[in-house]
């Protein structure tokens, strides 16, 4: 059964809401990213009261995956009701369902000013749709949507204004919005109907890859910010400019660091992925069919666009850990080893002195460094899969218009007949470590009735400029968002 169709629909995607943190005199940028003077809060409340003013009718706000960032959380409760390891201490909890109940409190309360936003625009009359992202993977257990709702506090006449979708939902029968993490094979959920699986006698939502290197390496790495590539992909002089100006005064560790976290990814990432995940037989049509009642569509829907996932890299060893830079640090060490190891071998036949180990690296060395810059990120592979894809899915819910977030980078164009925008990001994306340079800009996508009276809806991305309460077509400065891009790209590929 469809909904009653909308008069407007505004679409945000990747807002990263996560815990704040306290500045450290001592190390002022240390998460900097998660400081309460860069919440969005206030922007989105003014936001949400500009288009509730303009705007007639009824109007429904998607908010589309990322809203909340549980991996970021690190915050452990005082006398924990429940087990915490000794990796959980030092880089966050779990995603079993008490362990991700206590990350949404906290989430919640220090964004206290956003759930008050979105209760007034609900209790206005209009809708509220949560689109489950990669990093709010825990939008699954009824604990954590039991914990959001009784922050909305809403009247029992409003509940069912609230809604939560697996990972896609279709707006009156002629847009498509999903996050887009599917169509990445890092951050992809194998089986967003069944994301649960059983590890000992815990079960656990299924976090990605992807998510696991932001709680495992970056919740240790504070002076990187993680909704911004350009702060953490870097050509290899620019590394050394960055350690030594910032990083041997906070972290001069950081190598250890990364290296041991590193490893757990992978070991963490490989031991869970591989783990079946829990289905029902008994209850499978039912999913399906509740799954397909709140993305607004007929089963026969969820299940077609579930087989349009990409194929996940955990599956992948060696993808993963070209990703985490393994790779290299595996062929490195074994050159290191294979030098020192040749010159003791020869020392049995007569004395060889220990600079020539030195003089036998410095001739693999060649070698290695060619292998390490023709190792490049996946990150454009993403772009492709969606751009293949998204038709499939457009095909499949009869709609023309697909409206995505997740790469955190704006933009709107047409693949064939089809629109397709992509929101970006409102979380605090910088390309510096000092704050200075944003990346992105905040963005949503408006679909609204055809003002020349058509029959039906038109969509466009919108740049939302506070303060000042207006609005601009980011459309009309896509030629920054494709020399963006090129920017990125060629970032990526000198790395």
């Amino acid at each position: 059964m469809r909904d009653q169709p909308a008069s407007h629909t505004l679409v945000v995607s990747d807002l990263h809401l996560t815990e704040a943190e306290d500045r450290d005199p001592r190390r002022p940028l240390w998460m900097r990213y998660k400081h309460r003077d860069l919440h969005v809060d206030g922007c989105f409340a003014r936001f949400l009261e500009h288009h509730q003013r303009e705007l007639d009718g009824d109007i429904e706000l998607v908010l589309n995956g990322d809203i909340f960032d549980f991996d970021a959380v690190m915050d452990i409760p005082p006398d924990p009701p429940f087990h915490v390891g000794w990796l959980e201490r030092r880089r966050g909890l779990n995603s079993e369902e008490p362990k991700s109940r206590h990350k949404i409190r906290v989430i919640l309360q220090d964004h206290a000013p956003f759930i008050e936003a979105l209760r007034d625009w609900i209790v206005a009359g209009h809708r509220l749709v949560l689109v489950i992202g990669n990093h709010d993977m825990e939008l699954h257990w009824r604990a954590v949507r039991e914990e959001i709702l009784a922050a909305l506090a809403l009247p029992e006449d409003r509940l069912g204004a609230v809604r939560i979708c697996e990972w896609f939902y279709v707006s009156n029968a002629d847009t498509l919005i999903e996050h887009g993490s599917q169509y990445d094979a890092y951050c992809v959920c194998p089986d967003a109907l069944h994301p649960r699986f059983r590890f000992g006698h815990q079960i656990r939502m299924r976090v990605p890859f992807g998510n696991q290197a932001g709680r495992l390496m970056l919740n240790g790495m504070g002076l990187f910010n993680p909704y911004a590539e350009s702060s953490f992909i870097k050509p290899p002089l620019e590394y050394l400019r960055f350690f030594f100006k910032h990083v041997i005064r906070v972290q001069p560790m950081l190598g250890w660091t990364w290296l041991w976290g590193a490893v757990a990814t992978l070991v963490v990432s490989i031991r869970e992925g591989f783990r079946p995940s829990m289905r029902d037989p008994l209850s499978l049509e039912r999913r399906s069919n509740a799954a397909a009642e709140r993305a607004n569509c007929e089963p026969g829907t969820v299940r077609a666009l579930r087989e349009l996932r990409v194929h996940p890299a955990i599956f992948r060893p060696w993808k993963i850990l070209r990703e985490l830079w393994l790779d290299r640090a595996l062929i490195l060490a074994i050159i290191v080893s294979v030098s020192f190891q040749l010159i003791g071998f020869l020392n049995i036949f007569g004395d060889v002195s220990p600079l020539w180990a030195l003089a036998l690296f410095a001739l693999l060395l060649p070698p290695f460094a060619f292998y390490a810059r023709s190792v490049n990120s996946d990150v454009g592979n993403t772009n492709r899969a969606v751009r293949k894809r998204i038709p499939v899915a457009l095909r499949i819910t009869g709609v023309k218009r697909a409206v995505i977030g997740h790469t955190h980078i704006e933009g709107h164009g047409r693949l064939g007949d089809n629109d397709l925008l992509n929101t970006g990001t409102w979380s605090p994306a910088f390309e510096d470590v000092a704050y200075t340079r944003p990346v992105g800009r905040k963005c949503f996508a408006w679909i609204r009735p055809d003002p020349d009276g058509g029959g039906e809806r038109i969509g466009e991305l919108y740049e939302w400029l506070d303060p000042g309460c207006a609005t601009i077509p980011a459309s009309a400065r896509r030629r920054r968002i494709v020399e963006g891009l090129h920017a990125l790209r060629r970032r990526v590929t000198k790395q």
